[in-house]
């Protein structure tokens, strides 16, 4: 009996600084954050797999994430649908693993005015509509499934 609890107690140790969300992980393999937005109209509609550091979380309902490769500074948005994963708010700074389908996004000049007022509004941040000049073409990753480490 013991030596069942000491084996629970290392076992809760090593899983102890990560967090997993979602659904699990399915790839094997990664894409690397530059790579996939180098050429992203390769990867749309396709379920994609990267790994980096979280640049920013939603502070409202912890809906989306950032994720940067450190190496390049090139970063993404894994965004999910509104209570399907909820990021923890603190996750800034910690290492991530994220999956999802690779989506790209057509927004007019007032859907653009409109997700940037959302954002500020989010991050409690300053917004001026004239900063956004025109339509703008999105990339984000539909997540499915992250784990988030310590």
């Amino acid at each position: 009996m013991r030596s069942v609890i000491l084996l629970l107690a290392s076992a809760a140790l090593v899983f102890a600084g990560e967090t997993k969300l979602g659904k699990p992980l399915t790839l094997t393999d990664q894409v690397a954050i530059d790579k996939l937005l180098a050429a992203p109209d390769q990867y749309v509609g396709k379920v994609v797999q990267v790994k980096g550091t979280v640049r920013e979380v939603c502070q409202k309902m912890g809906c989306w994430i950032q994720i940067a490769d450190a190496a390049t500074n090139k970063a993404v948005r894994i965004k999910v649908k509104d209570g399907d994963i909820v990021f923890p708010k603190d996750a800034a700074g910690k290492a991530a693993v994220a999956e999802g389908k690779f989506v790209k996004l057509e927004l007019t000049k007032q859907q653009a005015v409109a997700q940037a007022k959302h954002e500020a509004e989010e991050n409690k941040k300053p917004f001026s509509p004239a900063s956004v000049k025109g339509p703008q073409t999105v990339y984000q990753i539909q997540g499915t499934g992250a784990v988030i480490t310590e």
